[in-house]
Parts: C-alpha cells; structure tokens; sequence
C-alpha cells in the first residue's frame, strides 16, 4: 500500500490554469449568490435591530459582493476566451446568450436596488437581481454539463 498522496488522489495532480480559472469563476459566483442568500436570511433579524440597521449591513455586503460579481464577469470573459464560441450547437450558443443577458440583468438590477430609496423599487429589483442570479448559476451549470 503506498501513502503517495498524487497515486491516492490522481485527480489532485490535475490542478493547472484550466482548474484555477474555474475555481475563480465559481468564488466569483458563490460569493455574489451565496451573499445574497445570506442577507435574504438575515433581513428579519436585521429589521428587528434597527431601522438603520438593514442599510448598514447592505452596506458592508456591498463590499464583498461587488468584487464577487466583478470576479465572476472577468472570470466569465476569460472562460469565453479559453472555450471559444465557434463550432458550438444552437442550443449552447443560445444558453450562453440567456446566462449573459442574466447576468447584466442581476447587476443591473442590484445597482438599482443598491441606490434606489423606494423601497417598493428596491424590493421589486432585490428580487429580479437574486432571481437573474440564479437563472445565470442555472444556465452556466447547464453549459458545463
């Protein structure tokens, strides 16, 4: 029996730019969906603590999920670049177009959310930016499968 760590995980061997690349892109994604699954959790709690209380820690998760997202878009482009587009089927050239158009959307939409002061706007495009955002999580996995 052997204790070489590369001949008991053969697949460790495996790490390259490919697998760097990839794992960016989804700390990029996990940090920009899972925030948001984190702050919908909290939003009772937060309430309860203040009126202020909410905006402060929206404020706070600005600063981790921005950089997310703009990590899970760069990331993105690269992975473009690295798969190419050409010689691709209808149907995974029209999936990239979906989880592209909602990714613009779940940025778009958490900018509104971010700046407006409606909180009837704001509630409306939390929405619409969280459900792009998984729509793109859905999308992308398909493409990978």
């Amino acid at each position: 029996m052997t204790t070489d760590l590369f001949y008991t995980f053969p697949s460790f061997a495996a790490l390259d730019l490919d697998a760097v690349r990839i794992f960016l892109h989804l700390l990029g994604v996990s940090g920009w969906i899972g925030g948001q699954i984190l702050m919908l959790g909290l939003l009772g709690v937060l309430r309860g603590l203040g009126t202020e209380v909410p905006r402060m820690a929206a404020d706070r998760f600005a600063k981790v999920a921005w950089p997310c997202f703009a990590l899970a878009v760069v990331t993105g482009i690269w992975n473009l670049t690295e798969v190419g587009l050409s010689g691709r089927s209808d149907g995974y050239l029209a999936t990239m177009l979906v989880k592209l158009l909602l990714v613009g959307a779940s940025g778009a939409a958490a900018a509104v959310h971010s700046t407006t002061r409606s909180a009837a706007i704001r509630g409306a495009t939390g929405g619409i930016g969280f459900l792009a955002a998984l729509g793109a999580l859905l999308a992308g996995t398909a493409l990978g499968s």
